[in-house]
């Protein structure tokens, strides 16, 4: 394995285990010729993946870009990164056991979503929210009604959707006040 911070090719394996969901061997490598010392991670791969994008272009699977886009809907939320890791290596799991090695990016995108769903709401509709491209508020209050993650009648009074209505606690900080 090919050192990432000198470029040689001679590395040592100091320590060998199972990572925490047991789909991937954690190995801590150190070189020789720097000292620099890092992890890699061997995992199990059945198949090369290509994901089809919607404008047709293929691409090769790439578990980093996942595992990135899965983090950014995540983001400062209260779930472990072990719950995370399962996921993501469930997700991989389902998508080589579907028999193709053609994947649309739509596939790939609900099973992320289904996922998200069950992990965390927020998250979910985060990713949502760049998955179906929303473009206005009226984009997520028309989701959370659909999903049915919307406060019962909290949403009623959206007339208009660019109208927002300050809520308890807000000032009106005018330049008519006297403040």
């Amino acid at each position: 394995m090919r050192c990432p911070f000198c470029g040689n090719m001679e590395t040592q394996v100091k320590d060998s285990r199972p990572s925490e969901d047991g789909a991937a061997i954690r190995r801590r490598r150190s070189c020789p010729e720097c000292g620099g010392r890092f992890t890699t991670f061997e995992r199990v791969q059945l198949r090369d993946l290509v994901i089809v994008k919607r404008s047709g272009r293929r691409t090769p699977f790439d578990r980093t870009k996942l595992d990135r886009s899965i983090a950014v809907a995540v983001r400062k939320r209260p779930i472990d990164q072990e719950r995370i890791d399962r996921m993501v290596s469930g997700i991989v799991r389902q998508l080589e056991s579907l028999g193709e090695t053609d994947i649309s990016s739509e596939t790939v995108g609900d099973l992320v979503m289904k996922a998200l769903r069950s992990l965390d709401v927020v998250a979910y509709v985060r990713y949502a929210s760049v998955y179906r491209d929303f473009q206005e508020t009226s984009d997520f209050a028309r989701f959370l009604g659909d999903e049915g993650l919307s406060d019962d009648g909290a949403n009623d009074e959206i007339d208009d959707p660019h109208v927002i209505k300050r809520g308890l606690g807000e000032q009106d900080l005018s330049s008519t006040d006297d403040a």
